[in-house]
C-alpha cells in the first residue's frame, strides 16, 4: 500500500532527530544557552513525534478488516494530536529552564563554536523538512505533511535563536538569551495548536478541499444531461484516503443494469481523476420521483 512507502521518510525523519539531537545539546552544554538547551528540546520532541509517525503509519497501511470495513488510514490523524501535545509539554519544559535566567541571567561561553554547531545542526533540519512537506503534499499523508511542518518550525525557531544568541555575543546583554528561550515557547506552542486543530478536522470528517470538490463537478457536468442529475454530494477523509458520496437521478424507465452502467463509469472517472486513493460511493434514483430530489447533501447546500 501506499502508506508502506511513505515509511522510509519518516527513517530519515528519525535520523535527523537523532544527529540534532546530538548537536544541538553539545551546543547548550558549551555556551550553557538556555535559548540553544529550548532549541535542543525541541529536537527530543521532534525525535518522539517521529517514532510515533512510524507506528500510526504502521496501523494505517493495515488493509480493511470485518471491524474496520473503511480501513485504518484514519490512525494518521492520532500523529498529529499526539505531536502536538508533545509540542506543548516541551514548551513547558523550556519556560521551566528559562524563567530562573530571567530573575538571574548567566553569561554565555564559546558562543561562536556554539552557534557554527546549531546552524549545522538546523541545515539538517531544513533538508528533511522539506523532503517531508513535498512528499507528504505528493502522497496526501496528514503525518508527512505534519511532521515536515514541525521541522520547519524548528528550523525558523532556531534561526531565531541564533540571531539571538548573535545579538548576546555583539551586545553583551544576557537577559536576550532566556527571552528568546520564552519566545521559542510562545512559537512552538502555536506550532502545536495548529496540528491540534488539524487533528481535530479529521476526526469528525471535514469535507475534502473547496478545489477538489469543484473538480468532482466539473466530472458531473461531463455526465449531466436533461434526463441525469446529480446531488447530495458529500465527501470526507481519513488519511490519504478520500471518500465521495453522491446521488445520481436517471428516468425511472431505464434498467437496472443500464443505470448501473453509468454508475460505473462516474466511479471510475472520479478514481482515474485524483492521484490519491478514493472510495465512491453512487445511489440510484428515479428522476421523475419527487421524493428523490428531497435529500440533497451538506456540500450541495454549501455550493461546494
Amino acid at each position: 500500500m501506499a502508506s508502506k512507502s511513505l515509511k522510509k521518510f519518516i527513517y530519515l525523519s528519525i535520523v535527523a532527530a537523532v544527529m540534532t539531537i546530538g548537536l544541538k545539546t553539545t551546543a547548550y552544554l558549551l555556551t550553557d544557552s538556555v535559548g540553544l538547551l529550548s532549541d535542543a528540546l525541541e529536537s527530543c520532541v521532534n525525535l518522539v513525534a517521529a517514532l510515533v509517525a512510524l507506528i500510526v503509519l504502521t496501523v494505517a497501511e493495515k488493509p480493511a478488516d470485518a471491524e474496520h470495513a473503511f480501513g485504518h488510514s484514519k490512525a494518521e490523524y492520532f500523529s498529529s494530536a499526539i505531536e502536538g501535545g508533545l509540542i506543548v509539554l516541551a514548551a513547558g519544559s523550556i519556560v521551566w529552564s528559562a524563567y530562573p535566567r530571567l530573575l538571574d541571567p548567566q553569561p554565555l561561553e564559546n558562543v561562536s563554536v556554539g552557534l557554527l554547531i546549531s546552524l549545522g545542526a538546523s541545515l539538517i533540519n531544513l533538508f528533511v523538512a522539506l523532503v517531508l512537506i513535498k512528499q507528504g503534499a505528493q502522497n496526501h499523508s496528514i503525518t508527512l505533511t505534519a511532521d515536515g511542518k514541525h521541522l520547519m518550525t524548528d528550523v525558523w525557531t532556531s534561526v531565531g535563536v541564533l540571531a539571538g544568541i548573535g545579538l548576546v555575543k555583539l551586545t553583551g546583554w544576557i537577559i536576550l538569551d532566556p527571552i528568546i528561550a520564552m519566545l521559542v515557547a510562545l512559537n512552538i506552542v502555536w506550532t502545536g495548536y495548529r496540528l491540534l486543530q488539524q487533528s481535530a478536522k479529521g476526526l469528525i470528517d471535514t469535507a475534502i478541499p473547496r478545489a477538489e470538490r469543484q473538480q468532482i463537478e466539473h466530472i458531473f457536468d461531463q455526465f449531466r444531461k436533461p434526463e441525469i442529475e446529480f446531488h447530495s454530494l458529500m465527501t470526507r477523509q481519513a488519511g490519504q484516503r478520500k471518500f465521495i458520496s453522491v446521488h445520481i437521478l436517471v428516468p425511472g424507465e431505464w434498467t437496472v443494469q443500464k443505470g448501473h452502467d453509468l454508475l460505473e463509469v462516474v466511479e471510475q472517472k472520479i478514481r482515474d481523476h485524483f492521484p490519491f486513493p478514493v472510495t465512491v460511493f453512487t445511489h440510484l434514483e428515479p428522476i421523475e420521483d419527487p421524493l428523490s430530489h428531497n435529500d440533497f447533501g451538506i456540500d450541495r447546500g454549501n455550493s461546494i
